[in-house]
């Protein structure tokens, strides 16, 4: 006679490690971003937790820092290949710039018909502040030791030296992204100016190799591992401030600068 409690106690687990927001932007009051310090203890328990059969990353970012998103899919591809457990993303608004890098550490890809992917370049965005300093009669007072310590200062005029040297920097960075992501999805790059900094909505970016399929966490996992596969959801515990909705300046100036960084996919910030 089967035991009836077989088949939960025999359940396939797969852990849900939602990546959500901008990735290394400034903690805010009572919040905080992804970083790869801020989010290594839940990434080791997604993979070190109760034997998973696979982790489940859900993507919701519109990227950020280069260094903190190759720092965090460097850690989840290390622990991954360590604990020889596959990794799934499911993109849910947009998985671009950095989202996108983050993305590449999964083994597949998974999109909602409505996704944004993509955005495979590097952006810097600045003002110039000099004319109305002039106009308002402030004198700007600066001293550096080190000829380039004020590159690129918004309160001076931009110098032609400072502009080749960014651009120098971007291309750097720009290798960087196009080498991760070339090393990852290999031959399921199919389309053209993949890395011209362009984005794609959901099933384009399956036919051009950026993801592998359009499909939901819930019926993808159940479909690999069984209609009984358990989820276990591994996220941070909310501090005290943001449970009682309190904001403070760093908060407000936090959510203007990331609802700059979603409004360029045309969203708005969760």
């Amino acid at each position: 006679m089967k035991n009836p409690l077989r088949r939960f106690l025999h359940r396939d687990t797969v852990s849900v490690l939602r990546l959500e927001g901008v990735i290394g932007g400034g903690s805010r009051l009572g919040g905080g971003s992804l970083t790869d310090a801020g989010l290594a203890p839940l990434i080791e328990s997604a993979f070190g937790k109760g034997k998973p059969k696979a982790v489940a990353l859900v993507i919701n970012s519109p990227g950020g820092s280069p260094a903190q998103s190759s720092l965090i899919a460097a850690r989840i591809r290390r622990l991954a290949d360590e604990k020889k457990v596959p990794v799934h993303a499911f993109v849910e608004d947009v998985a671009a710039s950095g989202g996108y890098w983050l993305a590449t550490a999964a083994d597949h890809i998974h999109v909602d018909p409505s996704s944004i992917v993509g955005s495979i370049g590097v952006i810097s965005a600045s003002f110039g502040f000099q004319e109305l300093l002039s106009r308002q009669g402030i004198e700007r007072r600066v001293h550096t030791a080190g000829e380039d310590k004020s590159m690129l200062d918004p309160f001076r005029p931009e110098r032609p030296e400072d502009v080749v040297r960014l651009k120098e920097l971007q291309a750097l960075i720009h290798r960087n992204f196009i080498e991760q992501v070339t090393a990852r999805r290999g031959a399921r790059l199919t389309g053209e100016k993949l890395f011209s900094g362009d984005i794609w909505v959901g099933q384009a970016g399956v036919d051009v190799g950026l993801a592998d399929g359009v499909g939901h966490l819930v019926p993808v996992m159940r479909g690999l591992h069984g209609e009984d596969v358990r989820f276990r959801l591994v996220s941070p515990r909310r501090p005290l401030i943001r449970r009682l909705g309190l904001p403070g300046v760093r908060e407000v100036i936090g959510a203007v600068e990331e609802r700059a960084l979603w409004a360029r996919f045309g969203l708005g910030a969760p």
